[in-house]
């Protein structure tokens, strides 16, 4: 396509917005609204991803050794553990270590145990590489020597990791969903603009001009329809994530586990994807609208 072919679909799709006041304010509005909903839930799912992968990362066997197990047996042990393909990290703690956080959780009534009295086990703190192959994992440890037990709390994170795949799933089918939508609205929108139009594309194509000569100009006012449409969205979900972001900071904890995205760069990500979006559905439901009215 020559530049001056591209400069004159260019002011063929300024001039249709203008002249379409009404029309290209509706077709705006539709993509605002849609566009401050998918990026709500946008957001929305993201940290709850976020918070599913710090929860699964936080997931941890705790191998008990047993008390008769002396250094030898105890590195021979950890040894075995680490050769074990998915296993990401071994931590020791003894059983000191476990009485003095023991005393941290649960309060200072568990001070009385002397040392000398401490019934707890040294136990190795044991990360996987993926969380989901926990429960595997802790049943290969199980079958090694000198294990007392290995606990990961079972019935618990079995059922946590599938209500983090559901809630994965549910989150992605919701997402398609309010983008079919969207395209939906904006590809009827401009669809009435169009066949105010029909005249115009009939003799367009009487003349001798190609159906993508037609297109462009329409698929360009879609394009700017969506960016338009994609300001307010932008503009409202930056500012609500600004204060709702300041507003957990300083309600969680410095060292807790689970904590919310970055405002940057995950506002700027957020913003390029909801503009990328509008400019997407827009020219797509142009190219949609327009096509019927090709066929004469």
């Amino acid at each position: 396509m020559k530049i001056r072919t591209i400069g004159r679909h260019l002011r063929e799709s300024f001039k249709s917005l203008r002249r379409n006041g009404w029309m290209t304010f509706a077709s705006i509005s539709a993509v605002t609204v849609t566009l401050l909903l998918v990026g709500v839930f946008l957001v929305i799912m993201m940290n709850m991803n976020k918070f599913a992968t710090d929860i699964e990362n936080d997931v941890e066997i705790r191998v008990h050794i047993d008390l008769t197990a002396n250094q030898d047996e105890q590195k021979d042990l950890e040894n075995n553990i680490k050769k074990i393909s998915q296993i990401e990290s071994v931590e020791f703690s003894s059983k000191e270590d476990e009485l003095n956080h023991l005393i941290q959780t649960m309060g200072k009534e568990w001070s009385l145990i002397e040392d000398d009295e401490n019934p707890l086990h040294d136990v190795f703190i044991v990360k996987t590489k993926k969380p989901d192959e926990t429960p595997v994992i802790a049943q290969k440890i199980r079958a090694l020597d000198h294990v007392h037990s290995a606990e990961y709390g079972e019935k618990k994170v079995e059922r946590l990791f599938s209500l983090l795949r559901t809630s994965r799933n549910v989150g992605i089918v919701l997402v398609i969903g309010l983008l079919f939508t969207a395209m939906f609205l904006i590809s009827n929108t401009i669809k009435i603009t169009i066949f105010a139009r029909r005249r115009e594309i009939e003799i367009m194509k009487l003349v001798g001009a190609t159906n993508w000569f037609i297109r462009w100009p329409f698929i360009f006012e879609g394009i700017w329809l969506g960016i338009l449409g994609a300001i307010i969205p932008i503009t409202t979900v930056a500012t609500a994530y600004h204060y709702g972001y300041d507003f957990l900071a300083g309600r969680i904890p410095e060292n807790y586990f689970m904590s919310p995205l970055e405002y940057t760069p995950f506002v700027y990500q957020v913003s390029l994807l909801l503009l990328l979006i509008g400019v997407i559905i827009g020219a797509w439901g142009s190219f949609i609208s327009v096509r019927r009215f090709l066929k004469i």
